[in-house]
This record gives structure tokens, sequence and C-alpha cells, in this order.
């Protein structure tokens, strides 16, 4: 049987059983006929692991680093959601802390593996953690 390049990838293995979370948060803001913030919460969930499926498939590591950042960013969409809508009482607080948790630790994966595709070990400056340090 043949595999797709991303299918062994760790991360986006996890990616998906964290979408799949996200997807039974969804259902419960369906049940409350929340319809458009359901269907948000299911595209975002969907974007960080076909991010890294869509990347991995890439003829470059920039191309691929690119992707991976999508797919970073859609952990803090994501989390912004799940933050939000705890706070109105839409979804349970422990399922948030839960995939809160998940998220933290696929941004960090995912950052590790840029730094490495990148072939190097940046650190960001400490006085402004946003930006990378320059290069002499």
């Amino acid at each position: 049987m043949r595999y797709f390049r991303f299918e062994k990838l760790v991360i986006w293995q996890r990616s998906v059983e964290t979408a799949r979370k996200i997807f039974k948060l969804a259902d419960l803001l369906e049940e409350r006929r929340l319809f458009r913030f359901a269907d948000q919460m299911r595209g975002a969930g969907l974007s960080l692991p076909n991010n890294i499926a869509e990347g991995s498939g890439s003829t470059s590591k920039r191309e691929f680093i690119q992707f991976l950042n999508f797919a970073r960013r859609s952990t803090f969409e994501i989390a912004s959601m799940l933050m939000i809508f705890a706070k109105e009482g839409l979804i349970p607080e422990n399922k948030k802390e839960e995939i809160i948790q998940e998220l933290d630790e696929l941004c960090r994966m995912i950052t590790a593996l840029s730094r490495t595709l990148s072939g190097g070990d940046k650190k960001p400056d400490k006085a402004n953690p946003v930006r990378e340090k320059a290069t002499p």
C-alpha cells in the first residue's frame, strides 16, 4: 500500500487528532444553532493538518516552511476562538483547556520543524520575542 509522505509525520498525526476534537466542539456549537461559529471552527481545525500535508508535498524546504507557518497561525486562530467561546459559555472550560494544551504543543512542534528545515536553530531576540536576531 502506498502512503503520502505526510502520513508518517507525527506532527500531522497529532494535528489530525486535535482537529477531530475541534470538530466535536463544533458539533456542540451546532446544537446551539451557532452554525457560523461551528463552520469557522471546523475550517480552522482542518487548516492545521491540511497545511502540514500540503507543505510536505512542496518541492522546496522554503515552501514547506511557508505552509508550516500557515499551520502555526491556525493554532493561534483556533486558540482565540476557543477562549472567546469558553468565556461566552458556549463550550466547556475543560475542553477548551485540553485543546489549548494540544495547540501549544503543536505550535512548538511546528516551530521546531520549521527551524530544522531552515537549517538553523534561530532563537528569537530576547528583547523582542517576535523578531529573530540579525545575522552579522
